[in-house]
């Protein structure tokens, strides 16, 4: 059975101003997406699920259906803030879904086998498509999950703050521990967080979660769990976000599950600011230039 790739495309862009996820970066007109995409054809990928905003489906799907019709199979679900649990509430003037946790969590009724989660506005490299679909077609199991890892110090943005899984691992090559660090910059050419009222340095590599994993549909059954406990907690604060790291580091933290970390030397990089647009143009254009993709991806 072919894996399945989950998109996370509900955010809003509120720091980049805009729908980042339809935004054009390619020369064709190309999204990050639809490099995403193509690599996880290629990689042998056999459906991709969207989860994405009530607000902008009707546009969102008529652009990637007429892109991928007939190349791969792909499922729409939305993410919406009173999707919650039976008997669950939340702060009435709250404004925004819970986060990718929840993002997930919106797909249960449409996945039945191993699964990749990716965030919409973030390139992750070829090759790490390959080596994921890999894992999650001979490796995975209810025994142990997947993470591709990164180096912090490609992951930062030159425009502001951003947010970033700080993991620890074993000597297997196995997660220990992630840590969602929300306030990471650069400052004076150290890369830091800040700890309440302290800044703290962390090393360039440093190995980050940029959400790309790789889960059986047992994952569901932790989600579902822990957001009614996330929602007895924190369902009447503003603005607090059910992440992903979480609820990976709870799995990790009840033993039956590992998370294996799978090394992978691609290139990344993102949108999270408006700013940052200028260099994935140009990220693209340098791929297009070594031969990696067609000037035109998907033809006509």
């Amino acid at each position: 059975m072919k894996p399945t790739l989950l998109v996370l495309a509900a955010g809003m862009g509120s720091r980049y101003g805009g729908l980042k996820q339809m935004d054009p970066i390619g020369p064709a007109g190309e999204t990050i997406i639809d490099y995403s995409i193509n690599d996880a054809i290629d990689a042998g990928f056999g459906k991709i699920v969207f989860v994405i905003r009530e607000s902008f489906k009707e546009e969102f799907v008529l652009l990637f259906n007429k892109k991928i019709e007939g190349k791969i199979t792909a499922e729409y679900v939305t993410q919406e803030i009173e999707t919650i649990p039976a008997g669950c509430t939340f702060i009435s003037e709250r404004s925004k879904p819970w986060g990718t946790g929840h993002a997930i969590l919106m797909a249960k009724d449409c996945i039945n086998e191993p699964f990749a989660v990716i965030n919409a506005d973030d390139y992750y490299g070829r090759e790490a498509f390959f080596t994921m679909a890999d894992f999650l077609s001979n490796q995975s199991s209810d025994k142990e999950f997947g993470m591709v890892g990164y180096h912090l110090g490609n992951t930062i943005s030159e425009n502001g703050s951003v947010s970033r899984g700080v993991c620890s691992t074993s000597e297997t090559g196995h997660l220990l521990s992630v840590v969602e660090r929300t306030q990471i910059e650069k400052i004076d050419n150290r890369i830091v967080y800040r700890d309440f009222q302290r800044w703290v340095t962390l090393d360039t590599q440093t190995t980050v979660s940029m959400n790309f994993w790789g889960f059986t549909p047992l994952v569901f059954s932790h989600l579902e769990e822990l957001f009614v406990q996330f929602l007895k907690e924190h369902g009447q604060e503003m603005s607090s976000e059910f992440y992903i790291p979480s609820v990976v580091s709870e799995v990790i933290n009840q033993g039956n599950t590992s998370v294996r970390v799978l090394k992978s030397d691609a290139q990344w990089f993102g949108v999270t600011y408006k700013e940052d647009k200028e260099k994935a143009v140009n990220c693209i254009n340098n791929l297009i230039a070594q031969g990696v993709y067609p000037k035109q991806l998907w033809g006509n």
